[in-house]
């Protein structure tokens, strides 16, 4: 069983920075796929980013390539997602998953091919 706590979430002003942290205690052994997705009301949840842990592998949606990192600390058994110059659109509660894979690939990115949760951390960019 694997227990994941996010946090990190917050407001801030359009353009501004987060960084969120998922703390993930239990077995996450190398085949695991680690992401995070967010859900604005009234939407689907989205995958943002996610890693493969066998192979450091990162997988990200188009709409944050180039302003969001996914990053892992395995000493530290936590998973980090780095986001600069955010937008309001990306308002959302933001939730850590894990999913066992044999392999890494975009599929990391899918919620459906999740198998544990966290209770998510709030993020909310003002224009």
């Amino acid at each position: 069983q694997v227990q994941l706590v996010e946090s990190g979430g917050g407001s801030v002003q359009a353009g501004g920075s987060l960084r969120l942290s998922c703390t993930a205690s239990g077995t996450t052994a190398s085949r695991y796929c680690m992401g995070w997705f967010r859900q604005a009301p009234g939407k689907e949840r989205e995958g943002v980013a996610a890693i493969y842990q066998g192979s450091g592998t990162t997988y990200y949606a188009d709409s944050v390539k180039g302003r969001f990192t996914i990053s892992q600390d395995n000493a530290k058994s936590t998973l980090y997602l780095q986001m600069n110059n955010l937008k309001p659109e990306e308002s959302a509660m933001y939730y850590c998953a894990a999913g066992y894979a044999y392999a890494g690939g975009d599929h990391c990115r899918s919620p459906g091919f999740m198998d544990y949760w966290g209770k998510g951390t709030l993020v909310t960019i003002s224009a």
